[in-house]
């Protein structure tokens, strides 16, 4: 694999549209709930969002650090210990599938307490994150697929798979919501098969002549599935990060807005979620390049390549700051039934501060991917702690004391350009 442009612009725009049409089918939820059953809906759907992640970040966790892992194997001429890896990733992928389950089938209520349902949110919030626990070994095995086929050499269809996911879960919303009026059922059950339609897609990999990916019976090995682990934990807290930013969010725009402030919260989130899916593309995308290279001992074109990655990060956030300020009141128009004044008011000034935080994330989600992909994983997962926890929940807490919502709202980009110089610092230190 070569580090040039040409190579770096096949993988990341690729797995840019993939990840992508991943962010779609939360997104579609919110337009189809925003439409179908107003601010609850949008609030619980908000209030459940933070679980999805983490089911996902699970998927991302065995995916990318087996991921990586495997490419380096690979790259080191050692085939049959790549091998070994992806298949304890599936035995892996099965164990965490099964907990996710059993807790969807007997905690979901309690987790919507947990994260802020109230009498109005709860019966809502807790069949969504029912369906969502109870389908989550398709949501884990197919990042996990993804992740494994984009290193073996396949962007394209793992790109196809979650974009046909995605068409579906939009044509399965409108059915379940409007044409069976199953409202917040409707709606994730249609985001569930999303998955399904992806791993059926993915699966035609594993017939192509290129496919290197083989399941075998495997001796269980502990340090492979603990390695797998350390190599995704950036990647599983990157994920992760954006469910406890709006854990925290909700927690505190409830006590100064009511539900109100989370609906107006529940639009900025997913637009975010359409910016961050985009981030992570590139992320991911540059993954095996990097990973091939860093197995190769190729110094020169692993710089090259994160050069590309941080020219990439900045150029995507003014042209998506500068989208998101031009449309923002069309935006807020599709998830605004009820024409309400509030919300509109709310959600535009939300829009306008939150997003200045890109600037700087799309730069930290990157060098943070790429510290893990050269086996800087103890790094990169402190730096992904400080940033998805450490940095952010204090300062949402302190400013929202100050300044309530506009402080809410500055808070994300004040911790982002905080991380970013700690970064910069820590790479200038390679």
């Amino acid at each position: 694999m070569r580090g040039d442009f040409q190579t770096f612009y096949r993988y990341v725009s690729l797995n840019v549209l993939s990840m992508i049409g991943l962010a779609i089918y939360i997104l579609a939820d919110t337009i189809f709930i925003a439409n179908a059953i107003g601010e609850l809906g949008l609030a619980a759907l908000n209030l459940a969002i933070p679980i999805f992640t983490l089911v996902s970040g699970i998927g991302l966790l065995i995916g990318i650090g087996g991921g990586t892992w495997y490419t380096i194997l690979r790259a080191q001429r050692k085939p049959q210990s790549a091998t070994n890896v992806f298949n304890h990733a599936l035995i892996l992928g099965g164990i965490l599938s099964l907990i996710c389950m059993l807790v969807g089938l007997f905690g979901s209520e309690q987790l919507s307490i947990w994260f802020g349902a109230n009498d109005e949110t709860l019966v809502l919030t807790s069949v969504y994150l029912r369906v969502i626990l109870l389908f989550a070994p398709f949501f884990i095995f197919n990042n996990l697929m993804v992740a494994f086929i984009r290193n073996d050499h396949n962007p394209k269809v793992a790109m196809m798979g979650m974009l046909l996911g995605s068409l579906a879960n939009i044509i399965f919303d409108y059915i379940f919501i409007y044409i069976f009026d199953w409202g917040m059922l409707g709606a994730a059950l249609a985001t569930s098969i999303t998955p399904i339609i992806s791993i059926l897609v993915l699966l035609l990999h594993f017939k192509s002549a290129a496919n290197t990916l083989k399941v075998e019976k495997i001796k269980w090995e502990f340090f492979i599935f603990g390695r797998i682990v350390n190599l995704g934990l950036s990647a599983f807290i990157t994920e992760l990060s954006t469910g406890i930013v709006i854990l925290v969010f909700n927690i505190v725009i409830v006590r100064i807005m009511g539900n109100i402030g989370v609906a107006a919260y529940s639009i900025i989130a997913n637009i975010s979620f359409v910016v961050i899916a985009i981030y992570t593309g590139v992320a991911q995308g540059m993954q095996p390049i990097v990973s091939d290279l860093f197995g190769r001992n190729q110094g020169k074109d692993l710089k090259r390549v994160r050069r590309y990655g941080m020219f990439t990060a900045i150029a995507l956030a003014f042209a998506i700051y500068l989208t998101v300020n031009l449309t923002s009141d069309w935006i807020i128009s599709v998830f605004n039934r009820d024409n309400s004044p509030l919300l509109q008011s709310l959600t535009e000034q939300g829009l306008r501060l939150y997003f200045i935080g890109f600037f700087a994330a799309g730069v930290n989600m990157i060098a943070i991917a790429y510290l893990n992909a050269i086996e800087r994983a103890n790094l990169a997962f402190k730096l992904s702690i400080l940033r998805g926890c450490v940095f952010i929940v204090p300062l949402i807490m302190i400013l929202a004391y100050f300044f309530d919502m506009v402080g809410v709202w500055l808070s994300f980009g004040v911790s982002e350009f905080a991380m970013l110089g700690l970064i910069v610092w820590q790479l200038k230190r390679l």
